[in-house]
């Protein structure tokens, strides 16, 4: 197997099995303002750090353009080897002892190269990177010859002990598949922007040359400090990649006796539960009341709020009798507030595969799927991503709680955005209903995959003393239609305050 080297990008790494193949020749890709230049930057900035020689070769960026960008990153060049387009033409200048300013398309091809390949001799470096490929197309005029001193480039560093980056901004069109072919890997930088103008940035390996690597797209930003990557979630690597986890069969109990013999004794680790109903049925306490025990327990739980904001969830938990400040203070509660706007899935993936493999968290909760759904609405595919993320959670033996608004109130107006309940390993169905001039709430399991549960109806309210589940609704006949048949008496209900 090739030898190695890292790229210096948090994430990058693990999308290329563990760095790129060492002495070998690659083209980066992407239009203008993708990255291109301070994923180089990251890259030398890496062989510098590895105590190796680097070469920075700039044909279209002055020296102060490039170090305003490693400026901005904070990043020094003082042990960079910086070679750029005029000191290439004051080298020509003396040579012809000229007296005219060249640009780019004066200056020959073969006079240029020639140059780049002395001073690649001279300073004999083991990172090498030429920025752009651009100019050495308007040098070359014609495709042909452009495509030979490439290759004739390529057989030159074939030679030697180097890895280099050729980066070139796709202005010949959606890709040059000549130079593809000639590099033994192709990095593809991309950029969108949504409908709701926020900026969605994505890498991919087109090619890899007798090396496995991570297909796909992979999200990344660009932050202070360079590139990170989040290359995108794949369940059964990470099973391929650990060691099997055996689910015992523990379960996770609410604390309230009447919910856990709803759900036969509690909610097993290793599993998802969907809490499904419309705006205002108690999901989100229903979640809480789970999180709550837990955390009681000892255990560390995690819980990413879409919609919600985390003074509000405060506030309402407390009025439950659950105040949570002890928990967040130990760290036994991570509590995240999401920004739907910034976000993209690759970051939110990112996000909980920290917290499972860092914080160790039992449980983990999202409210809600509606929130992760509308905050990247145009991303393809949000529920295999979504699928091999509970595959992950499962794996790691953490209780998943779902929450998922459906439209509508009552009866058959009900409906929900996107089915995911062949998703969850539990469902969980809250609905209202009125009776005796009142609107109230009802509680059943409707699905659940481990073992079985109770297929009653059970009344639902919440007080200032948290959770009320009331016995079976045995005197109802239609409960889920939201306006049932009552034949018992009202002291089958649940006794309310006037």
């Amino acid at each position: 197997m090739d030898e190695r080297i890292s790229t210096g990008i948090p994430g990058f790494d693990d999308i290329l099995n563990g760095g790129l193949p060492k002495n070998r020749l690659y083209l980066v890709e992407g239009f203008p303002g993708t990255g291109k230049t301070t994923m180089a930057l990251q890259f030398l900035l890496e062989g510098v750090r590895q105590g190796e020689k680097v070469l920075y070769v700039s044909l279209s960026e002055t020296r102060e353009e490039i170090e305003q960008v490693a400026a901005s990153h904070h990043w020094s060049l003082k042990d960079f080897d910086l070679y750029e387009l005029s000191q290439i033409e004051e080298s020509l200048l003396q040579e012809n002892q000229e007296n005219t300013i060249f640009h780019t398309s004066d200056v020959e091809l073969s006079e240029t190269t020639k140059r780049i390949v002395a001073k690649v001799e001279a300073s004999e470096p083991q990172r090498v990177v030429l920025d752009s490929l651009s100019e050495m197309r308007l040098l070359a005029g014609d495709p042909l010859r452009y495509r030979r001193q490439i290759l004739a480039f390529k057989q030159f560093f074939a030679g030697r002990q180097c890895t280099v980056l050729l980066l070139d901004d796709r202005t010949s069109g959606e890709g040059d598949l000549q130079l593809q072919s000639i590099s033994h890997g192709v990095l593809m930088l991309e950029e969108q922007v949504t409908d709701h103008s926020t900026t969605r940035r994505r890498a991919r390996i087109v090619k890899m040359r007798g090396s496995p690597f991570l297909s796909g797209f992979h999200d990344y930003e660009i932050e202070t400090g360079g590139l990170v990557v989040y290359p995108r979630l794949v369940a059964s690597i990470s099973r391929a990649n650990s060691a099997a986890v055996e689910l015992p069969g523990k379960k996770a109990l609410s604390g309230r006796a009447e919910l856990d013999a709803l759900l036969g004794g509690g909610l097993e680790y290793g599993t998802s539960a969907l809490i499904l109903g419309p705006a205002g049925a108690g999901k989100s306490s229903i979640s809480t009341q789970f999180l709550w025990t837990a955390l009681e327990r000892g255990e560390r739980t995690a819980c990413y709020l879409f919609e919600e904001a985390r003074p509000i969830f405060l506030r309402r938990s407390a009025g439950l009798g659950m105040d949570f400040k002890k928990f967040l203070d130990s760290g036994m509660l991570m509590l995240h507030q999401i920004d739907p706007a910034s976000l993209s899935p690759g970051q939110f993936f990112d996000m909980i595969k920290r917290t499972v493999e860092k914080q160790h968290v039992s449980m983990l909760i999202i409210d809600s799927i509606n929130g992760y759904l509308n905050a990247m609405p145009t991303e393809k595919h949000l529920l295999l991503q979504l699928h091999e993320l509970l595959m992950y959670l499962n794996h790691h033996h953490i209780l998943t709680l779902m929450i998922m608004a459906q439209h509508g109130m009552l009866g058959s107006m009900m409906s929900q955005p996107i089915d995911v309940s062949y998703l969850a390993d539990t469902v969980i169905l809250l609905r209202f209903f009125e009776m005796t001039g009142r609107v109230k709430k009802a509680i059943s399991v409707v699905k659940r995959r481990i073992g079985i549960h109770e297929n009653t109806i059970r009344e639902l309210a919440f007080s200032s003393d948290g959770i009320k589940i009331g016995p079976p609704l045995i005197e109802f006949q239609g409960v889920l239609t939201g306006v049932p048949e009552f034949v018992g008496t009202p002291n089958d209900l649940i006794k309310r305050g006037p």
